[in-house]
């Protein structure tokens, strides 16, 4: 009987880059061990997710705290022992002035020893290209250097979540308003925090009803936000008038500060056709068809930014909960 193959190791990173005089650079950094330059990444921890791990990897490397962009095209290689690592990367930004809220919801990072990386330094994307060591990581950097050339590179995240795991409504005696969070929705909900902070939310809208606003509730209190209720997301009203959460939707498009919106399964349907409407047809295609859409507790994260029609969608990616039941 053949042997299971060895699971893959996961690594995640990011590209980090900044304009400075016309001039679209990027951040590498030397590994002494290897004498060779590449990208801040690093193997997820137990429990982590990628995003997450990019983040606290990039800032270990090199001392910056980023919010994540768009996500690039990843690398897949064999290790010297058979295994294969997967490695995912995301474009990002040096988090500043207006990400004082997400940056504040993620933990203390210690820097990574200088026997690991000893150095790191902006670069020109051009010579970024000639002093990468492998050859395969030119394949994120083209993909940024060909975002930012068709203006798809500078980005904010609008997040659509679904609430996490509910009471059942059958074995629930009250309000349908106030159906509450299991312990796992519980769970689910802190197991958002740091994911909602990789991609730099600093503005929370929910539904009133408690099992959304009790999935955001952690984050909105790592991150000392105000959450903002919003009656048209509950199922209720909703029903009454789709436009009303088509209007919310809209206008959180157009806000320029990275977002996250709470609400139902039932609402999901009317959230997914106006992100559609604003998106390129590669992405509208990439958008949830079928019900239920979203798991409990699953993200959405659609990145915007601004370009000759408007805003518009220009990348989709989903997370489900890393939250797991008893």
């Amino acid at each position: 009987m053949k042997a299971p193959a060895p699971a893959p190791v996961v690594a995640a990173g990011a590209l980090v880059w900044r304009v400075r005089t016309g001039r679209l650079q990027v951040a590498l950094v030397h590994r002494p061990r290897y004498r060779d330059w590449s990208w801040p990444k690093g193997k997820l921890d137990p429990g982590e997710i990628a995003p997450v791990a990019a983040v606290r990897e990039v800032e270990e490397e090199t001392g910056m705290a980023v919010v994540l962009g768009i996500p690039l095209p990843g690398l897949e290689y064999r290790l010297s022992d058979g295994r294969r690592k997967l490695v995912h990367y995301w474009a990002a930004r040096q988090g500043g002035r207006g990400d004082e809220a997400p940056l504040g919801a993620r933990p203390p990072v210690a820097h990574a020893d200088r026997a690991e990386i000893d150095l790191w330094e902006w670069f020109d994307v051009g010579d970024a290209a000639r002093r990468l060591t492998r050859g395969a990581d030119r394949r994120p950097l083209d993909a940024l250097v060909e975002a930012h050339e068709r203006g798809r590179l500078s980005t904010r995240s609008l997040v659509v979540a679904r609430h996490g795991q509910a009471r059942k409504r059958s074995l629930w005696g009250g309000d349908e308003e106030d159906r509450p969070l299991t312990g796992l929705g519980l769970r689910q909900a802190v197991a958002a925090v740091p994911v909602l902070a990789a991609f730099g939310v600093g503005r929370v809208v929910t539904s009133r009803w408690e099992r959304c606003a009790a999935s955001v509730a952690p984050y909105a209190t790592a991150a000392g936000v105000r959450p903002e209720v919003a009656d048209g997301l509950t199922e209720a009203k909703h029903d009454e008038s789709p436009a009303h959460v088509g209007a919310i939707v809209q206008e959180l498009l157009v806000d320029p500060r990275d977002a996250v919106l709470c609400t139902h399964r039932p609402v999901m349907p009317t959230v997914l056709d106006v992100l559609a409407e604003h998106s390129r047809r590669q992405v509208a295609d990439a958008l949830p068809e079928k019900n239920p859409f979203l798991a409990p507790a699953e993200l959405l994260v659609a990145h915007r930014g601004e370009t000759p029609r408007g805003v518009r969608v220009l990348a989709v990616e989903r997370h489900p909960s890393p939250a797991t039941p008893d």
